[in-house]
């Protein structure tokens, strides 16, 4: 199968259910080198007058590092077949194993950008601001719930500049 490319304001997905409940595989290259990780916080909407994804790392998550390093990264979403694999690429380190031959994902790209072969929808996306969260600027205390460690996330706003569906 392959994809086609649609204009993002045709997408008819709901962001909430997307992200918050089908998740989704943020991937980036470094050096010749993937890795990619299961998130299943940020959002869509449109910021700077571009169409826009938002997410939010942790900074001792691996992928973390091939975000920093690159200009541009995928946020791709499978089928519920892949649940499990969804599962682990959020629990194992690309530091310790190879996620992306242990699940059987297919790496393609599109330009530079890589994502798998095996998403249904992919939104490929530059950079465009990055800055790690503070603890004084949480104006909601119960925020500092998600933060025991203080391992606040850095947000990445990232313009969405091609959205992939799978072609049936």
């Amino acid at each position: 199968m392959s994809f086609k490319e649609i204009p993002a304001e045709s997408l008819q997905e709901n962001p909430f259910h997307l992200i918050g409940k089908e998740w989704m595989l943020v991937t980036a290259e470094k050096e010749g080198k993937l890795s990619t990780m299961t998130a299943s916080w940020g959002g869509l909407g449109v910021m700077w007058n571009k169409n826009s994804a938002f997410i939010a790392l942790r900074p001792q998550r691996y992928t973390k590092e091939f975000v920093d390093a690159s200009s541009h990264l995928s946020l791709s979403f499978l089928d519920e077949t892949h649940r499990k694999d969804l599962a682990y690429c959020g629990r194992v380190s690309g530091r310790d194993e190879d996620k992306i031959s242990h699940c059987g994902f297919t790496v393609a790209h599109e330009g530079e950008t890589p994502y798998f072969e095996e998403a249904r929808l992919v939104l490929i996306c530059k950079k465009r601001f990055a800055q790690p969260y503070k603890a004084d600027s949480f104006i909601d205390p119960e925020i500092m719930e998600c933060y025991e460690k203080k391992d606040y996330h850095t947000l990445y706003i990232l313009e969405i500049e091609k959205v992939l569906i799978k072609e049936k």
